[in-house]
């Protein structure tokens, strides 16, 4: 059976619903889907040390602010590419992985 995305929906100000083809329905923190992006970049940047102590990273204004999802298109029968307001938009998150993150909702 290939399960799909039917209906796709932001819930609340940080929550982004997903309503599956067999009637799951998943919700998703964005701060969990960023951060659990699978770019290349961001595969690299998870394997990195953390900075040492006393160094704290610079951050834009973008990334500062609440994050937001700004937009969300497919990529093929597969997966989406999802657009945030820090400025990252180069994940595709495959339906596997979306199946994989967030939590049921029953």
């Amino acid at each position: 059976m290939n399960v799909r995305p039917q209906k796709l929906e932001i819930a609340g100000e940080s929550i982004l619903s997903i309503t599956w083809t067999d009637g799951t329905v998943r919700q998703y923190e964005f701060r969990e889907l960023r951060d659990a992006c699978p770019c290349a970049t961001c595969r690299e940047k998870r394997k990195q040390p953390r900075e040492t102590l006393g160094q704290l990273p610079i951050l834009s204004a973008a990334e500062a602010g609440p994050l937001k999802i700004l937009g969300m298109e497919p990529v093929g029968h597969y997966a989406y590419s999802i657009s945030f307001s820090d400025g990252h938009d180069t994940g595709i998150y495959e339906f596997s992985l979306l199946r994989e993150l967030g939590r049921e909702v029953v």
